[in-house]
């Protein structure tokens, strides 16, 4: 069994969600450090990105490294936050403002997000689940509705 299917299968448990969580920290360091090159686990296996977002009350940056999923030019994340019954902060940072920074693959680019709409939801649930099938898992352990948001590279 390669890599990515072992991750696919452990990432559904919530032991693996317990693990993520206790880890981010660490990992968004050594993302930030290598501009998405590198995390907790060598060479990324799956397609991630680090999001800064500015903290809606503290007017901070804020990273946060998430799996993501292409749309054309853009990138599309989702609030999984492990399935926890709350949404992660930077989805409510991304609310508030939703001018954002992407570092991927090595590279930075300035982003404008929306929260998908119900078609384009529809549309791109399916690319997310087939980058981490977990999500799946994460939306049955809570009553709230996981927010997508799609990032799109800020005109220059």
């Amino acid at each position: 069994m390669d890599a990515t299917r072992t991750l696919h299968r452990l990432g559904r448990t919530r032991a693996f969600a317990r693990l993520g969580r206790a880890a981010s920290r660490l990992d968004r360091r050594i993302q930030r450090a290598t501009h998405g090159r590198w995390s907790v686990l060598g060479r990324p296996r799956l397609p991630q990105l680090v999001l800064t977002t500015t903290g809606h009350r503290s007017g901070q940056p804020r990273d946060a490294v998430l799996v993501c999923a292409r749309d054309g030019d853009r990138w599309v994340v989702i609030g999984s936050n492990w399935g926890q019954q709350h949404h992660p902060a930077w989805s409510t940072n991304l609310l508030a403002d939703p001018h954002a920074r992407v570092a991927v693959d090595g590279r930075t680019v300035d982003v404008v997000a929306h929260l998908a709409t119900d078609d384009e939801r529809t549309r791109l649930l399916p690319a997310l689940l087939a980058v981490w099938p977990g999500y799946d898992d994460y939306a049955a352990r809570t009553d709230r509705d996981l927010r997508v948001f799609v990032l799109t590279p800020a005109p220059a």
